[in-house]
């Protein structure tokens, strides 16, 4: 290499890289997305943890903000909303109309019952009110009058006739059915390792199900069939009492109906 030789200098340009260190922005994004995923998950929790009328307030709020009463409450802070339109009719005024609706075809079922000179002798062990499922038809037993043959799920031909009635009645509606059956606290015979209460009230459950849906009223309509045995006493001073024995018929809200 020659010392004579012009050549320009080499020029060597270093680039400081700046990592960011703690005083970078990544970081504080990555957090941000964690809160905001947490937030969620919380509110999440919550709404899963509120009864059934808060999560439909919820689901009604997310499908039409713009619907949604703005006289209501803020119900994050625990408290429902007044109001939630649906079609302009709050859930409360369509609630109110079909208790309406069920009472008048309770009532129209007590007086077509009353008119015919077979069931006269009934009258008084039908029960009629509401609960908060729906409307509730009970048929309770009397020492004179019994709707089951003692110790079967039999139905009297009377019981078998009325139940039929009442199903027809009931075939006019679009709501659900439950059917409730329920016993006194007399222990069946043959202890808890056989055939007890849970089996007969559950039977008897059943063959009202197929008294009530032998006429037009369709089996689809039947929701749920149930037998409590005597844990729900309707008169629980007295559990050998006759009034514990007897059949519920729910009739469902039409919005519990799922």
């Amino acid at each position: 290499m020659s010392l004579g030789t012009d050549s320009p200098p080499r020029i060597v340009k270093k680039i400081k890289k700046n990592h960011g260190g703690h005083h970078g922005g990544a970081w504080k994004v990555a957090y941000a997305d964690f809160v905001t995923a947490m937030m969620a998950l919380f509110i999440v929790l919550w709404v899963l943890s509120q009864d059934q009328d808060v999560r439909k307030l919820v689901a009604n709020y997310f499908k039409n903000p713009i619907g949604f009463s703005n006289k209501g409450q803020n119900i994050l802070q625990g408290e429902i909303p007044s109001l939630v339109k649906t079609n302009d009719i709050s859930i409360q005024e369509a609630r109110a109309k079909e208790m309406e609706m069920l009472k008048k075809m309770g009532d129209e079922i007590i007086g077509d019952l009353s008119r015919d000179s077979k069931f006269s002798n009934l009258m008084g062990q039908i029960k009629i009110e509401f609960v908060k499922e729906g409307l509730r038809i009970e048929l309770v037993e009397a020492a004179k009058n019994l709707f089951f043959e003692i110790g079967t799920a039999k139905l009297t031909k009377e019981a078998e006739e009325l139940l039929k009635k009442i199903g027809d009645e009931l075939a006019k509606l679009p709501n659900k059915i439950i059917i409730e059956g329920h016993t006194d606290a007399r222990p069946y015979s043959g202890g808890s390792n056989g055939y007890t209460n849970f089996e007969l009230s559950a039977d008897r459950a059943n063959s009202a199900r197929r008294a009530l849906t032998s006429g037009s009223l369709p089996d689809s309509h039947i929701f749920q069939v149930r037998g409590y045995a005597d844990r729900e006493l309707r008169d629980p001073k007295d559990p050998f009492s006759f009034v514990n024995r007897r059949i519920s018929i729910i009739i469902k809200y039409l919005d519990s109906n799922e």
